[in-house]
């Protein structure tokens, strides 16, 4: 009889097997799929530059040596401490780690659904009246029963077209995709330490720069106030001079609520509560940068760059939906089981007679949908490409971040170059003017316009240096460059629960071309590859 049943099974899921796979999925790709129906993941085609626009440029290396801890490039022990606290202590780093933790739960639950989907224990008492007939009397009476069971039940709906199965897939891709996360905000917050640190020192030197001018002009206003009280000029020089003095002492406070501005940014990304940070350190001149910068080539940003990397397991999970919106298509097998004791008293529970079970399997198909399913199977479809065409912009978004960076650090240099030659010899002309206005040989007019050049100037100095370093910080940022870094705890921080591996394991990346040669090295751009069925 059993084998009557078990035979009689094995046909119904032959016959749904062939009918079904029709529908979308043939029974080849079924098979080839490792028996589930839907597409399985492949890699989005992207498109990336054979070679940075400044390759050519003597100080473009394309090796990766500086990538994993960039900032000691800049040799400053105040920086390097900055970027240990916030590594540790800030929140929205705290916060990413979490979504690890929370993406690492979604996959232990959908792992889970592989074993039967229901196991309930379970137990009751009842008291009830039915009602009866006597023979002995035409009237209908009632009696009490007591009803006391004790069983298991079991449910396993088993995973034929491997919804349960692409269901991992899809939590495993979105582990991944919030692992490469808490990279990119650990790259974002690195960077942004750095740039206003950054900036903190370049306001701090235009600053040094103006009180130096501030300085001058009040020897310029004590020789312009000698000489009126002497008679030798008129009030003229002196109200002139005073209001040029006032004029540069007015832009130290603007410089000032700057400062304070950065200061507190850097607060919040380490973690801390606003407050005056010249009292803790006092950044020096601007950070010094080497002449150098090593980039590596446009390809490899398909491995650095955490927010591409994520883009694309974003795209891998959604195509995983795809497959099980299709696996509504077909029926649902399952296996059912019960097993208990049922009995009136609670001491016959457990004897011979009391033991009731039943097992058998069941299925279930969903007809008469009304093109429900196929229209939600366009939707994951729509879902998946709209999250390709994001993967293959943040690919061409990270190349131009890359390329505006090395453009600001390269031209920088230069506009540093010839702003020094121009600051040197307006300093000399200053000297030169102040001496001849000291002895009457020149008007007030002279001293005024060069002074005037030379803080423009100074300011203008300061300014490009700061951008030679913000360019340096920029492409290293847009390179993906500190993801790896995972520094010791500060003595003084609080414990932060990092996740296992969430920020010194490399993910699963797309696959790179050969070093020789990256994607789009012998075509511009290369189209999306379709998620067919069987493509790994």
């Amino acid at each position: 009889m059993h084998r009557v049943l078990w035979l009689r099974a094995e046909a119904w899921i032959l016959a749904a097997l062939v009918l079904s796979l029709n529908a979308c999925t043939s029974p080849r790709e079924y098979v080839h799929n490792g028996f589930k129906v839907g597409p399985n993941a492949c890699v989005p085609a992207a498109c990336a530059a054979p070679q940075w626009i400044d390759a050519a440029d003597v100080r473009v290396r394309d090796d990766w040596t500086e990538l994993g801890q960039w900032w000691s490039v800049f040799q400053d022990p105040t920086l390097d401490r900055l970027i240990a606290e916030a590594s540790s202590q800030n929140l929205s780093l705290r916060e990413a780690g979490f979504r690890v933790l929370e993406a690492r739960g979604q996959l232990g639950i959908a792992s889970g659904n592989l074993f039967p989907q229901t196991q309930e224990a379970f137990g009751y008492y009842q008291r009830g009246a039915a009602s009866q007939v006597s023979n002995d009397s035409p009237g209908v009476g009632s009696q009490f029963f007591d009803q006391w069971a004790l069983g298991f039940n079991l449910s396993w709906e088993l995973d034929f077209w491997g919804r349960f199965r692409r269901a991992v897939a899809a939590a495993e891709y979105t582990l991944e995709a919030s692992s490469a996360n808490y990279d990119h905000v650990l790259v974002t917050l690195l960077g942004d330490v750095a740039a206003n640190y950054a900036q903190l020192c370049t306001l701090q030197q235009r600053i040094h720069y103006l009180r130096a001018n501030v300085e001058l002009q009040e020897r310029v206003l004590n020789v312009a106030d000698r000489r009126l009280k002497a008679g030798g000029a008129g009030p003229l020089d002196f109200h002139q001079a005073r209001s040029n003095l006032a004029q540069i002492q007015s832009q130290i406070p603007q410089l000032q609520l700057a400062m304070r501005q950065a200061g507190n940014r850097l607060c919040v990304l380490l973690g801390r509560p606003p407050a005056d940070l010249e009292n803790e350190f006092r950044p020096g001149a601007v950070p010094q940068v080497p002449e150098t910068v090593a980039i590596g080539i446009p390809a490899d940003l398909l491995r650095r760059r955490p927010d591409v990397r994520r883009a694309e397991r974003e795209a891998a999970a959604q195509g995983q939906q795809i497959g099980i919106a299709e696996a509504d298509l077909y029926p649902m097998f399952a296996i059912n089981g019960t097993i208990g004791y049922q009995a009136e008293n609670a001491s016959q529970l457990f004897t011979s007679p009391a033991l009731t079970g039943a097992v058998g399997p069941i299925f279930e198909w969903k007809i008469l949908n009304y093109g429900r399913i196929r229209n939600n199977m366009q939707v994951q479809d729509a879902r998946f490409w709209a999250l390709v065409s994001a993967y293959q912009e943040a690919v061409l978004r990270a190349n131009a971040e890359v390329e505006d960076g090395l453009a600001m650090f390269l031209r920088a240099q230069e506009r540093t170059k010839l702003l020094g030659d121009s600051v040197n010899s307006t300093q000399q002309a200053v000297q030169i003017i102040t001496r001849e206005y000291q002895g009457g040989a020149a008007d007030f007019n002279r001293v005024a316009v060069i002074q005037q050049d030379l803080v423009q100037q100074q300011d203008m100095l300061a300014q490009s240096q700061g951008e030679i370093v913000q360019g340096l910080i920029q492409v290293y940022r847009a390179l993906g460059g500190g993801w790896e870094f995972c520094p010791l705890p500060l003595e003084s921080s609080p414990e932060v629960p990092a996740p296992e591996g969430a920020a010194a394991t490399p993910l699963p990346a797309p696959q790179p071309a050969p070093p020789s040669a990256g994607p789009g090295a012998e075509s511009a751009v290369a189209a999306p590859a379709a998620p067919t069925p069987g493509e790994n």
